[in-house]
C-alpha cells in the first residue's frame, strides 16, 4: 500500500486495511473499502454510514471511473475519506478533488511544489461538484 501524500481532512488517518467490495458485503467489521473500476460503487451507498475510507483506484491514468465512483459516494452524502490510490499524476489532482476525493496516495510521490500548483490550478470553477466551491455562474447569479 502507498503512503498518503496529500490529505485535505482534519480527522484522524484512517489505517483499516480495505476489503474488496465483494468482500465487503460479507463482513459486518470492516470499515474501509477499495473501489476498483469495474466496481459499481452504489453497491455501498446502504453501508456509508459504518464506513470511514473507500478507497478508489485508479490503475492507468487513462481510466477515468474512479471520478464518477467518488462523485456518486459523495453526492449520496459520504463524508469520511474517500482516497485516489494507484496511478495518480498531477494533471488529476484538481479534477479529484471537484469530485470529492480528499486524500491522495499515489503509487509513486509527486513533487510538492507541482502537485500544489495542481491543487490551487482553477480558483474558479463552472461545474457544481463535490469539492463545495461555488460555480461562477451562481457568483454572477445569486439566487
Amino acid at each position: 500500500m502507498s503512503e498518503v501524500q496529500f490529505r485535505f481532512r482534519d480527522d484522524d488517518p484512517v489505517s483499516d486495511p480495505a476489503v474488496t467490495v465483494d468482500a465487503f458485503a460479507e463482513q459486518t467489521n470492516a470499515t474501509a473499502v477499495r473501489v476498483e473500476p469495474g466496481d459499481d460503487a452504489r453497491e455501498l451507498l446502504p453501508h456509508l454510514d459504518r464506513l470511514r475510507l473507500i478507497e478508489v483506484n485508479f490503475p492507468a491514468f487513462t481510466d477515468g471511473r474512479g471520478y464518477s465512483s467518488a462523485r456518486v459516494l459523495r453526492e449520496a452524502g459520504f463524508d469520511g475519506e474517500i482516497r485516489a490510490v494507484g496511478e495518480v499524476t498531477i494533471d488529476m489532482l484538481s479534477h479529484m478533488r471537484r469530485c470529492g476525493i480528499d486524500a491522495f496516495a499515489p503509487e509513486k510521490a509527486l513533487n510538492e511544489a507541482d502537485a500544489q500548483a495542481a491543487f490551487d490550478r482553477w480558483a474558479d470553477v463552472y461545474q457544481a461538484t463535490a469539492d463545495g466551491r461555488q460555480p461562477i455562474w451562481a457568483k454572477r447569479h445569486p439566487a
